[in-house]
């Protein structure tokens, strides 16, 4: 079911099990197709700089330059005006397992390509030692 690409997007197993489990919800296919890639790990094991559920960013717009604060969650705490990104956007989907200096990529909803640096992963919960978030 994963594909192992060594040193690419990683997952809690904790987040997997939780992301699973929003199924019923309709997950987008980018979060699906995301979903079956990504490398499953341990939360005490997970590296620091690697995106995980409530992990807040620095991202770039790689053509505006425009930066922005996010943090990535589940649909019930989304606030996208409050820079909380649900996971099952777009933009969330492609920042889920990402390491800090990685590019995202993802399509808005009317078909337009988009890419941000990830310039700073500022706050990971499991970095924090907390593996149960």
């Amino acid at each position: 079911m994963h594909k192992n690409h060594a040193g690419e997007r990683l997952l809690t197993e904790i987040d997997f099990a939780r992301l699973s489990n929003l199924r019923g919800a309709q997950l987008p296919p980018e979060l699906l197709d995301t979903l079956e890639s990504l490398d499953l790990v341990p939360s005490r094991e997970i590296p620091p700089d690697i995106i995980t559920m409530y992990s807040q960013v620095i991202v770039e717009d790689l053509e505006s330059k425009k930066r922005q604060k996010l943090t990535l969650c589940y649909p019930a705490d989304a606030e996208p005006h409050q820079g909380f990104i649900s996971v099952l956007s777009p933009v969330g989907a492609s920042l889920l397992g990402q390491r800090e200096g990685a590019i995202a990529r993802w399509r808005t909803p009317n078909g337009e390509a988009c890419a941000a640096r990830i310039l700073t992963l500022l706050f990971q919960p499991e970095a924090s030692g907390d593996y149960t978030t």
